[in-house]
C-alpha cells in the first residue's frame, strides 16, 4: 500500500519556502491526505490517525493557502466539510448545510478568534455573551421532526449529503420519538450520537465473553454501530445522544438566545448536556475550559474540546459564515491524549516480581501534558493481536496520570521490509530461560537472583509510598547493587556507611542524611511495612487492613489461613496469597533478618474493657458524611467493640448508619430490610449495646 500519511508535522514546524512548485507540490499532497482520512473518518467510521494529527496537517494547509492564495486549487479540502462515498444507505440533502467547526489549540488563539470577530461588528455593538459546550467525540447526526414526530435522521457527511440511519437512531433511547403538543411544525435537532465509556467496557466485557474481537475505541464503535445494516444490532450497542444546534425549522418561536434555545430543547424532551453555560464575561469562558481540563477524565464519555460559541442570534447573523465553518463559533481543543510517532524498537523489562513485561521505544512525542519516549505493550498476546513492530508509524496514547500506551500501528505507513516481532527466550538481565506459566497472560522470569528484580525489589521497599526512606533513588539503588553493598531489602539496614563514604559523590553530609533516614525507617508502622515487603495482592489499603487486625511479625507469622479469610474486605484470593508468603522459607529468613536488624513494628494497642465489647455479632456499614466522626473512625469503633463493617450491604446486615448523602447504600438498605439509623442513635448504641425500644 502507498504511503498516503507522509509528514506530520507540529505547529511551527510546516513546510516554510517561496518555491511555489514546492508549495504547489506539498499543497496536492496535502490535500491528497486530509481527503482520505476525512474519508475515514467521516464516510467510514475508521480513523487511522488521532485527531490532532490531522489537526496538524488541517493547520498547515490553511497557513500555507493563506501564504500563497495564488495556488489554492478549486478542490481545496478547506472549502468542503467531511467526507461522502459509496453508502448502503440513501442519500440525505441538508436543507442548511451541516457546517464544520475551526479550531483553537491553545488560549492566545482563543483571544485572536473572540478579537477578531468583535472587530467585525459595528465599534457600538459588543458581544454581551458567550456559551460553552463539550465538543463530544462521536458522530455527527441530523434528526428531523414533522408535526412533533421524528420522520428522519441522517449523518453529517460531506455536510450538504448525508447518509439516512433513520430506522437505527429510532433504536436509542435518548432520542425522543414524539416531542409532544408543543412542538413546531417542523425541526431540525442537531447533535451528537456517542458511546459512553461504562457502555463501551461492557460490550467489550461481553464480547470478549463470547471470544469475539473487542472494539478499539467508544468514537469508532459509535461510528460502526449507527451505520448497521441491522437496526437490531445497533439497538443492542447501548448509544446515547446528546443535542446542541438547531438546523431548519418553521413555526418555531426561537429565542433570542442560542443557550435559551438549548433549554428550549430541553423542556421538547431532547437530551442537553449538563455542562453548557453561559458567561458575560470572556475571561470566565477561559475559566470554564481550565475546568474541563480537569474535570475530563470524570465523565463517562469522551471529549476533545470545547466549543465555544456567542450567543445572541442577531449577532450569529451577522458574523456570518466562511464556506466551512460559522465565524461566531469555535472549537477550543484540549491537549491531545493521542498521538503518532514512530516506534524504534521493542525492548523488555523484568519487574520486582519478574514479570517480563514489553514496551516501545518510541521518538519523544508531546501527548497528555508531556513528552513521551517509552509506552507499554503490555504482554506479548498484545504485541501480537495489535501487530506492532520496530519501525511503524504508531498512536500512542496517554490520559491523565495513565501510563503511555501504542494503541495500534498505522497499517498504510509500515515499512515494506517490516517484520513482526517476537517475543525472546530468556530473560534480557540474566540469561534465565522465560516461562509463561499456563492459564496467564504474563512471562516471568523465575530466577529471584536476577539483577533486575533485586532491583525492583529495593526501589519499591524504600520509595515513598513504603518505607520512605529519602536519599535512595533509583540511581543510587543500581549503585549499590553493582558495588555489592546490597542483595536484599533486609541489607539496607545493615549497608556498609563507611564505604560509601569513600565513593564519589558522598559527602560527609549525604552520608549523614542517608544514615539517619533508614534510622527514621525502623520506625515505620506494621501497614507501610507490609506494603513495602510486595506480598502478591496486597497495596497499601489491604496492608493496612491486615495491620489492624494483627500486632506485630510475630501474630502473623503464626496466622492460619482461616485467621486472615475472617478480615473484612480481604477475600479468600488475598488471604491464600499472604498466608503463602508467610510460610514460604526464603521470606520466613527475611523477616526473621529484618526482626533481627530492629525493623519489627507493632500495632498500637487499643485498649477496651470488657464491658465495651457490646456489639459482638453485629454488622453495621457506614456511609454518607458523618458530623461526630469520619466513616473509617466510626468503622474502626465498630470493629474495637467486637463489630463488623463491611462495604456494603447484604441480608446480613444489622444496621446502615447513614449521614448526609448516604447514596445507594440506602436504596440496598430498603432492598434487603435493613433498619437505617442516624449518628445519635449510634452513639446511644455504642453506649447501650442496643437501640431504645
Amino acid at each position: 500500500m502507498a504511503q498516503r500519511y507522509y509528514r506530520i508535522v507540529g505547529k511551527g514546524d510546516f513546510l516554510d519556502s517561496d518555491n511555489e512548485k514546492e508549495v504547489s507540490l506539498r499543497l496536492e499532497k496535502l490535500g491528497e491526505l486530509i481527503r482520505y482520512h476525512n474519508d475515514l473518518y467521516h464516510a467510514q467510521g475508521t480513523p487511522e490517525i488521532p485527531d490532532s494529527d490531522f489537526d496538524s496537517l488541517w493547520q498547515e494547509l490553511i497557513a500555507l493557502e493563506q501564504k500563497h492564495p495564488n495556488l489554492v486549487k478549486p478542490d481545496s479540502p478547506s472549502s468542503n466539510v467531511g467526507s461522502r462515498s459509496s453508502t448502503p444507505f440513501a442519500e440525505v440533502e441538508h436543507r442548511i448545510p451541516m457546517q464544520s467547526l475551526d479550531n483553537a489549540f491553545d488560549i492566545e488563539q482563543l483571544h485572536s478568534w473572540a478579537d477578531k470577530i468583535q472587530r467585525r461588528l459595528e465599534e457600538n455593538q459588543k458581544i454581551s455573551s458567550w456559551v460553552c459546550e463539550l465538543k463530544f467525540d462521536g458522530l455527527a447526526v441530523s434528526i428531523r421532526y414533522e408535526g412533533g414526530q421524528l420522520v428522519q435522521a441522517a449523518t453529517r457527511g460531506d455536510g450538504v449529503i448525508g447518509e439516512d440511519v433513520t430506522d437505527n437512531v429510532r433504536t436509542i433511547s435518548d432520542i425522543p420519538k414524539s416531542l409532544g403538543k408543543d412542538a413546531p411544525e417542523i425541526l431540525e435537532v442537531r447533535g451528537e450520537v456517542y458511546l459512553g465509556i461504562e457502555a463501551f467496557d461492557s460490550l467489550n466485557r461481553v464480547r470478549e465473553a463470547s471470544n469475539e474481537p473487542t472494539f478499539a475505541n467508544p468514537r469508532n464503535t459509535a461510528a460502526g454501530s449507527l451505520r448497521q445494516k441491522d437496526s437490531t444490532i445497533t439497538a443492542s450497542r447501548n448509544l446515547s445522544f446528546w443535542a446542541y444546534q438547531v438546523g431548519e425549522s418553521k413555526s418555531a418561536s426561537l429565542e433570542k438566545g442560542h443557550f435559551e434555545i438549548l433549554q428550549w430543547l430541553r423542556k421538547l424532551g431532547l437530551p442537553i448536556n449538563e455542562h453548557a453555560k453561559r458567561f458575560t464575561r470572556f475571561k470566565d469562558v477561559i475559566s470554564y475550559i481550565e475546568n474541563i481540563e480537569e474535570l475530563r477524565h470524570d465523565l463517562d464519555y469522551e471529549i476533545d474540546g470545547v466549543v465555544v460559541k456567542v450567543d445572541d442570534l442577531a449577532t450569529q447573523q451577522k458574523l456570518g459564515s466562511t464556506a466551512r465553518a460559522p465565524r461566531w463559533a469555535i472549537a477550543y481543543k484540549l491537549p491531545p491524549e493521542e498521538r503518532t510517532t514512530r516506534l524504534i524498537d521493542i525492548e523488555v523489562s523484568i519487574g520486582p516480581g519478574g514479570q517480563a513485561t514489553p514496551f516501545a521505544k518510541l521518538e519523544p512525542i508531546f501527548v497528555g501534558g508531556s513528552t513521551v519516549g517509552t509506552a507499554t505493550l503490555h504482554n506479548a498476546d498484545q504485541v501480537i493481536e495489535k501487530d506492532v513492530r520496530p519501525g511503524d508509524l504508531v498512536v500512542v496514547r496517554k490520559a491523565g496520570d495513565v501510563i503511555p500506551e501504542v494503541l495500534r500501528p498505522v497499517i498504510s505507513e509500515r515499512p515494506k521490509n517490516s517484520r513482526p516481532w517476537k517475543f525472546p527466550s530468556s530473560c534480557p538481565a540474566c540469561e534465565t530461560p522465560l516461562e509463561r506459566r499456563e492459564g496467564e497472560a504474563a512471562t516471568f522470569c523465575n530466577n529471584y537472583e536476577c539483577p533486575r528484580q533485586i532491583r525492583g525489589r529495593i526501589e519499591h521497599f524504600v520509595s515513598r509510598g513504603a518505607m520512605d526512606i529519602e536519599g535512595f533513588g533509583e540511581q543510587r539503588v543500581d549503585l549499590f547493587v553493582s558495588e555489592g553493598l546490597i542483595r536484599d531489602v533486609s541489607d539496607i539496614f545493615q549497608i556498609d556507611f563507611e564505604h560509601i563514604s569513600q565513593m564519589e559523590g558522598f559527602g560527609e553530609l549525604s552520608v549523614t542524611n542517608l544514615k539517619n533516614a533508614i534510622e527514621q525507617a525502623r520506625s515505620r508502622d506494621l501497614g507501610r511495612l507490609l506494603f513495602a515487603l510486595r506480598i502478591p495482592h496486597v497495596g497499601i489499603t489491604v496492608a493496612n487492613l491486615i495491620a489492624e487486625n494483627f500486632y506485630d511479625l510475630e501474630e502473623l507469622k503464626k496466622a492460619q489461613i482461616q485467621d486472615l479469610e475472617i478480615i473484612d474486605g480481604l477475600g479468600p484470593k488475598i488471604a491464600a496469597s499472604v498466608f503463602g508468603w508467610f510460610t514460604n522459607q526464603r521470606n520466613i529468613s527475611l523477616i526473621s533478618s529484618l526482626q533481627e536488624l530492629g525493623v519489627d513494628p507493632k500495632s498500637e494497642p487499643t485498649f477496651i474493657s470488657e464491658s465495651e465489647m457490646n456489639l459482638m455479632g453485629v454488622t453495621i456499614v457506614v456511609t454518607g458524611k458523618l458530623k461526630d466522626f469520619s466513616r473509617e473512625q466510626a468503622r474502626k469503633i465498630i470493629k474495637e467493640r467486637g463489630g463488623k463493617s463491611p462495604a456494603s450491604v447484604s441480608a446480613k446486615t444489622t444496621y446502615l448508619l447513614a449521614g448526609e448523602g448516604g447514596g445507594s447504600k440506602l436504596d440496598q438498605a430498603e432492598q434487603f430490610g435493613v433498619l437505617v439509623i442516624d449518628e445519635a442513635a449510634f452513639n446511644y448504641l455504642l453506649e447501650n449495646g442496643e437501640l431504645p425500644e
